[in-house]
């Protein structure tokens, strides 16, 4: 059974920062990008950013580019998200799950696939 565990949210200022953490079990690790989406209340899901376990390419969305940094340590399975310089925008709550990158005419856009995680609260004050 696929599961993502995702903790590390929490409240914090404006200008601070948060990392967060996604521990993944169930199927081959090495095999899949993992990505984190967020979702605030009354908004759509956005792709954040998302990392291949197999050559550690990266993907971020412009809104956090710049402030957030995305990592992997395929040895215990688990994908980190760096988050600085946060501001009050960012809050929602952040999950992770296996995606890919799709390029299209549009731009690149993360497309989750499978099971999700619970997701952890991200609240900024500002």
């Amino acid at each position: 059974e696929v599961q993502f565990v995702e903790s590390g949210g929490g409240l914090v200022q404006a200008g601070g920062s948060l990392r967060l953490s996604c521990v993944a079990s169930g199927f081959n690790f090495d095999d899949y990008a993992i990505g984190w989406f967020r979702q605030a209340p009354g908004k759509e899901r956005e792709g954040v950013s998302c990392i291949s376990s197999r050559d550690a390419s990266t993907y971020y969305a412009d809104s956090v580019k710049g402030r957030f940094t995305i990592s992997s340590d395929n040895a215990k399975n688990t994908v980190y998200l760096q988050m600085n310089n946060l501001k009050p925008e960012d809050s929602a709550v952040y999950s992770c799950v296996r995606a890919e990158v799709v390029v299209t005419t549009e731009g690149p856009f993360m497309i989750p696939f499978g099971a999700w995680g619970q997701g952890t609260q991200v609240t900024v004050a500002s």
